[in-house]
């Protein structure tokens, strides 16, 4: 099979699973999203949005928060992990958002990608669900996909990025980006996943991979091995106490 039928074959399936695709990071306009991305970095989505409000409770706009000390930030976004990174970044990208932008978010991949702490899968992010651009952001999980369902040989994110765009249709780049985190959480994780039950790889999959991934009964605890058979007129020794 194709990989431009497999695609339409996978976004068939991902658009009955999920006819909505709401964006999990909570955010009110393009600068909170993008303060909200750069804390996902390694850090779920659910823990970022329990930081957010704290912190936008203090600053919400690239003004309010080029204000602030960088322990003020650091100490709001502790528990997401990098924080001190995080905190100097967001400092730093509010203060040229106000300086070069007019304390407004570019709509413009180039000029996000310029910002602190800003790479491309942040910015394609920012792009796809702030402005509505034609984006496919790939991060290790939609990587992991690709290879998987065999939309991509797998050799890096920028590979995959290409690939993905090249096997579905422009308008649904941002959705369908959504929809395959949403299906990689609930029915393909890394770990522990038998892709031959999975409803994308058990058919997109190749053989060779089903196999290599699904895991593999356990063994069978083995017990003590069972005594010989006794020969006529013999007794068993029996145990020696230790010697002290």
């Amino acid at each position: 099979m194709k990989r431009a039928e497999k695609a339409r074959r996978i976004q068939a399936i991902l658009d009955r699973l999920y006819p909505e695709t709401p964006v999990p990071l909570d955010h009110d306009d393009p600068f909170t999203l993008l303060v909200a991305v750069v804390l996902s970095a390694q850090c779920t989505d659910e823990r970022v949005n329990l930081v957010t409000p704290g912190l936008f409770a203090r600053a919400r706009t690239p003004e309010a928060m080029a204000k602030l000390p960088v322990a003020t930030i650091r100490s709001k976004i502790k528990s997401c992990g990098l924080a001190p990174a995080k905190a100097k970044n967001i400092a730093r990208l509010s203060k040229i958002l106000v300086a070069e932008h007019g304390g407004r978010v570019p709509a413009d991949l180039e000029a996000l990608e310029a910002l602190p702490g800003v790479g491309h899968k942040t910015a394609s992010v920012v792009m796809a669900q702030a402005f509505g651009q034609p984006a496919f952001p790939v991060d290790t999980h939609i990587h992991r996909l690709a290879a998987r369902w065999g939309l991509s040989n797998g050799r890096n994110v920028v590979q995959t990025e290409r690939d993905l765009k090249a096997v579905f249709p422009e308008a649904s780049w941002g959705r369908v980006h959504l929809q395959m985190i949403f299906f990689g959480r609930q029915h393909c994780p890394a770990r522990g996943h038998d892709l031959g039950r999975c409803p994308v790889c058990g058919w997109a999959a190749t053989r060779k991979r089903i196999a290599e991934e699904s895991p593999r009964p356990k063994p069978a605890a083995k017990g003590p091995a069972p005594a010989g058979p006794r020969r006529p007129g013999t007794r068993r020794a029996a145990a020696r106490p230790p010697r002290g």
